[in-house]
């Protein structure tokens, strides 16, 4: 699945099919423009030596420090930093060796923020997260992820619940795809994870688990070379 997300940032080139984007080919669009409207959150959290300011403005010298705070804040990860001596001058080491998963992973949750791209590509983006953050960073990417094409790649079902679309994939193939909803009623592979993974919820009337555990769909998921995004 990594290698999907990397074939839609353009690392690797399709051997057979196409990429497709706002119906452009991906092999036709210049790769720098394609990265810089992109913004990719994964297990890998790239962080460099240097201060937390400069790890999540660095592509940008003009983003200001109150910017960074309001995004660290959606983030969930503004109290950890504020509750260091040096706050938001605190010193990463490489790969940011000194600091868990999880803040690593919410490290990288605000720079996409901060980065406000067209195109968001999440691949476990929440998977060294506690349930109670997970959820109130998945409100804040809810919200965040309006107005662009967002790609989840996930295991937790409950991060690709209100997804517009699901691929669900075995063995490096599609064997399901639809919504949620359809999904559950064709009862198949996806079905059965969900029963699984998430009893305590399969047991509740799907309208209330879309209604006050996940709202309906606003991000676009898709775990497959060829999409149209």
């Amino acid at each position: 699945k990594t290698t999907i997300a990397k074939l839609l940032l353009n690392f690797y080139q399709c051997e057979k099919g196409e990429i497709l984007i706002n119906k452009y080919n991906i092999k036709d669009i210049n790769i720098e423009s394609l990265r810089d409207k992109t913004a990719y959150i994964s297990q890998e959290i790239f962080l460099f030596s240097g201060s937390i300011k400069e790890n999540l403005s660095f592509w940008d010298k003009s983003i200001e420090l109150e910017q960074i705070i309001e995004a660290c804040k959606k983030a969930r990860i503004h109290d950890f930093i504020n509750s260091l001596p040096l706050r938001y001058d605190t010193f990463i080491e490489e790969n940011g060796s000194n600091l868990s998963g999880g803040q690593k992973q919410r490290l990288a949750i605000a720079r996409a923020i901060l980065k406000k791209p067209d195109i968001l590509i999440m691949d476990e983006a929440t998977s060294n997260l506690d349930s109670s953050t997970e959820k109130a960073i998945d409100k804040t990417l809810h919200e965040f992820s309006k107005n662009m094409t967002t790609v989840v790649i996930a295991h937790r079902l409950s991060t690709i619940m209100r997804c517009d679309k699901i691929f669900v994939m075995e063995k490096g193939k599609i064997i399901e795809s639809g919504s949620h909803k359809e999904l559950m009623g064709q009862g198949g592979h996806y079905y059965n994870l969900w029963k699984d993974q998430l009893p305590d919820y399969y047991e509740k009337k799907e309208e209330v688990i879309s209604e006050n555990y996940l709202t309906e769909a606003q991000i676009a998921a898709a775990s497959v070379m060829g999409v149209n995004l």
